[in-house]
């Protein structure tokens, strides 16, 4: 196990406010140095680990409207 995974292991997950009830949500952590990025409908599948100013650009992103489809 890496140091990720293990301070994976013990992050507290989130997901946005705005999710509504269901399992159909994305959900974040923080680990240390990085941000986690999971599907909610599958939390023990795979998670997407980025560096914090990467993190923040994606969110950047989605508030501007890039990914809208």
């Amino acid at each position: 196990m890496t140091g990720t995974d293990a301070a994976l292991s013990r992050a507290a997950w989130r997901k946005s406010r705005r999710s509504g009830s269901g399992n159909q949500c994305v959900e974040v952590a923080q680990a240390g140095p990085v941000r986690a990025i999971r599907n909610s409908r599958e939390p023990e599948g795979g998670k997407l680990v980025v560096d914090i100013d990467t993190f923040r650009s994606l969110i950047d992103q989605v508030k501007d409207g890039t990914y809208d489809l």
